[in-house]
């Protein structure tokens, strides 16, 4: 979901919600092959989806509208990139997540996280490190 709302000079930003299963697919094609036809992200996905190139052409049609992917035209092949990149995709999904489960709040998801996800210390102290890290740097 895109969301557009004016900056203080009066322009529109553009700000990203979580993506849709359907979406996150055919994201990671694009990123993957940019530009690229409908038809590439359809074969791609094929055997793992199975989807029909009606339904990744409509997808993908939708994407553009919603300011997630922009369109150039060649002739009569129309080549697909995206709008948004990775980051800014996982930092919606992320951003709604953590709203919605754990009202925007980071120290109850990490606790969560450490108490139900059986997290090794080798990774438990990965996170120290990043906290510990990003704390100096401030």
């Amino acid at each position: 979901m895109v969301n557009e709302k004016r900056n203080s000079k009066g322009k529109n930003e553009t700000a990203f919600g979580e993506l849709t299963e359907a979406e996150w697919a055919i994201m990671k094609v694009v990123w993957e092959h940019q530009p690229c036809a409908a038809g590439t992200v359809q074969d791609a996905l094929a055997t793992e989806r199975g989807w029909a190139y009606s339904t990744v052409k409509t997808t993908m049609d939708r994407m553009v509208d919603k300011g997630l992917l922009k369109i150039n035209k060649v002739r009569n092949l129309q080549l697909f990139s995206s709008q948004i990149n990775r980051t800014q995709a996982a930092k919606g999904e992320f951003s709604k997540m953590l709203s919605r489960a754990f009202d925007g709040a980071i120290a109850p998801m990490v606790q969560f996280l450490v108490e139900n996800e059986n997290i090794s210390e080798e990774h438990v102290k990965e996170l120290r490190d990043i906290v510990s890290k990003t704390g100096r740097n401030k």
